[in-house]
């Protein structure tokens, strides 16, 4: 075992087991998935900490307990259409991808998305479709969607992502402006029940470019 690996093991043991993630199938995506891969190489000795790292354009790639946390709260069983609104590093797109059927991924910076899109491919994740846009407005000609992640804060979840979702679906994402939590929503024969998890720090979801 190499060093990364062992940092990666401990990484999950001590910031994602130890903190009460419990799926299996999530952590297994977790030790699948080295975040070194994620992080830009001036911060790669830290891209095991327990912490938010900056990924350029004002963006950051999420501390690994929340991005598995939000997995988690996402009841994956295997056979989902995920969107995904916030691309970012890609970080949390290559979880994903590893859990679900099919992701979507949408992202306002063309820079960050050839970034994350080239290391994906480079690491051969082939169940991802990438889209340069505004993610707050989702992605309606391909909807529904078994299951929305978003990984940055809009002020309130916007309808227009809420009508997106399948029926029995599950969104998961940050809302608020400075303060912010990480929300569940669930749509139940077309209700919609909403959940307050914890108190989150995301950047913004900008809703006009």
């Amino acid at each position: 075992m190499d060093v990364d690996n062992k940092q990666l093991l401990e990484m999950i043991e001590y910031q994602i087991i130890n903190r009460g993630i419990k799926d299996h199938k999530v952590i297994e995506a977790l030790k699948s998935v080295d975040r070194k891969f994620f992080v830009p190489i001036h911060l790669s000795d830290y891209a095991y900490d327990d912490t938010p790292l900056s990924i350029g354009y004002g963006q950051t790639i999420s501390q690994p307990y929340i991005v598995a946390l939000m997995t988690e709260l996402l009841e994956l069983k295997g056979s989902e259409r995920v969107l995904e609104i916030g691309t970012g590093s890609g970080y949390q797109t290559a979880i994903l991808s590893r859990l679900v059927k099919e992701v979507y991924t949408v992202e306002r910076i063309v820079e960050l998305l050839n970034i994350a899109k080239n290391i994906l491919t480079r690491l051969n994740f082939t169940n991802i479709k990438f889209f340069h846009a505004n993610g707050y407005h989702g992605l309606p000609d391909y909807s529904p969607y078994d299951r929305i992640i978003l990984t940055a804060s809009p002020r309130r979840i916007p309808q227009t992502l809420i009508n997106q979702l399948s029926n029995n679906g599950i969104l998961v994402g940050p809302e608020g402006d400075f303060n912010q939590n990480l929300v569940k929503i669930k749509k139940v024969n077309n209700e919609i029940f909403k959940e307050e998890i914890i108190p989150v720090r995301f950047v913004p979801l900008i809703s006009e470019e």
